[in-house]
């Protein structure tokens, strides 16, 4: 068994669809900057709002910017570029961190190979799955802006800050709903890994 204690935040209340960004602060924290969820928000995470035109829905790229608020109830959220993005300009403000970490975006990368790389080296990892590892549920569409391609969200998109693992399971501090610290079966957690496009983030030591 390998555990890595990190601070845990939880998202209920202030920020219920901002979980992306909880699990970076939780990181952020462990790697020793001292920076608030809502600081993290308001500097380094861009947002943009949905529109209707003409009876469509119209809206950004989660790949780009933060769907929706991460303080409303119907925000969506944002995928692991947005996130991979925003640790780096924190990292830069929180020099001298940023001369010793680098955020990576490691979507796709196999889980063996993110225990590996990172919680074998006491490195935590933003890792997107569904809430409570609820199943996947297709949808809503909407067309970006800016590029009009059709896109189409996941729902029940979570993201947790995993922290270690064992013969069977996987731990994550889960910021929803004050989940704390919580165990999830391995076979499972990668299921709902794979539905939410393998997306992870984490840093890794410059050298």
């Amino acid at each position: 068994m390998k555990l890595i204690e990190a601070p845990y935040l939880d998202q209920s209340g202030r920020y219920p669809t901002g979980c992306e960004c909880v699990s970076a602060v939780m990181l952020l924290r462990y790697l020793g900057c001292d920076v608030t969820v809502d600081e993290f928000i308001r500097r380094y995470v861009p947002t943009a709002a949905f529109e209707r035109r003409d009876g469509e829905l119209w809206g950004p790229d989660p790949r780009e910017v933060f769907c929706g608020s991460p303080y409303a109830e119907d925000g969506m959220g944002c995928y692991a570029p947005v996130i991979r993005r925003a640790l780096a300009a924190a990292l830069a403000d929180a020099a001298p961190l940023d001369r010793r970490f680098a955020a990576v975006d490691e979507t796709g990368a196999p889980m063996r190979a993110l225990l590996e790389r990172y919680i074998d080296r006491d490195v935590p990892v933003i890792f997107w799955a569904c809430i409570d590892m609820r199943p996947p549920v297709r949808g809503p569409r909407w067309r970006l802006l800016g590029s009009r391609e059709a896109f189409e969200w996941v729902s029940n998109e979570h993201c947790m800050l995993l922290v270690g693992y064992d013969a069977q399971g996987y731990y994550f501090n889960d910021p929803h709903g004050n989940n704390g610290l919580v165990r999830y079966p391995r076979e499972l957690t990668e299921q709902r890994h794979a539905a939410q496009r393998d997306m992870a983030v984490s840093v890794r030591l410059r050298t």
